[in-house]
């Protein structure tokens, strides 16, 4: 018997968990990007590029399909995509599972101002003009047209269009992982004094963070929403550790 599996993806884990589960014989498993990055990396399994169109339209979509499970492995920061697939896998009768990559926490040296949203990064940076580094991605870098007093380095995948109407922006093209040395070498290079970061977890962007504490460099910290409450794991391992039992055949499982 075959199962399908539909993870709702646009993360590296995301990624590394399709290609885990294609293992198995038995899985049938279909990614789906949101279609936000222009240039995705190759995935290795069958994708789904587009949204479905809302709680209603996701939960035709597992009807339809005959999805058996439903995976969440979107970015800890697409509140309104997990909330939406909670909601479709209760509608639907779907069982859901959450990859949920555990948050970073601030350690000893960490200069962390902690602020509820990018409109309130962009007035917790203060009236006097700073050099920033905005590494929040292009969708919400438009929030800090309120703060065009400010010089900004804004680094993305695709390019912000359009451009801030601000004074004074620079715009890199990148794609991480980044490390440490390299981060402290772009702070250094562009002489920043304040970092606006989403409390992304996991060791890729990591890097910025331990420059920015390295170097006495602010980080404006915007805290991670709230997510609904679905069982979920931390890590790819556990989650398809979970996955493995769920359609393991009763006898296997001893019960």
């Amino acid at each position: 018997m075959t199962h399908r599996i539909l993870i709702l993806g646009g993360t590296t884990e995301a990624r590394q968990l399709a290609g885990k589960l294609t293992r198995r014989a038995d899985f049938s498993v279909t990614l789906s990007l949101a279609g936000r990055t222009e240039s995705p990396v190759a995935q290795g399994v069958p994708v789904r590029v587009g949204g479905f169109g809302g709680v209603e339209g996701l939960a035709a979509y597992l009807r339809e399909e005959h999805i058996d499970l439903l995976i969440d492995a979107t970015h800890p920061y697409a509140a309104r995509i997990s909330a939406n697939a909670a909601e479709a896998a209760r509608e639907s009768g779907v069982p859901i599972l959450a990859l949920r990559r555990p948050g970073w926490e601030p350690v000893a040296g960490d200069r962390w101002t902690l602020v509820g949203s990018v409109i309130e990064a962009a007035s917790a940076l203060g009236v006097a003009p700073r050099r920033v580094f905005l590494a929040i991605g292009r969708q919400e870098a438009g929030a800090f047209e309120a703060a065009p007093q400010h010089r900004y380095l804004i680094r993305s995948v695709d390019p912000v269009e359009p451009k801030l109407a601000v004074p004074d922006a620079l715009y890199l093209l990148a794609r991480g992982p980044f490390p440490e040395a390299d981060e402290k070498a772009l702070l250094e290079k562009y002489g920043i004094d304040a970092v606006v970061s989403k409390n992304s977890g996991g060791e890729a962007t990591y890097g910025k963070i331990a420059a920015a504490r390295a170097l006495g460099v602010e980080v404006v910290m915007i805290r991670r929403p709230a997510l609904p409450d679905v069982p979920s794991a931390e890590t790819v391992d556990a989650l398809a550790a979970k996955v493995d039992h769920l359609f393991d055949p009763v006898a296997e499982r001893g019960v």
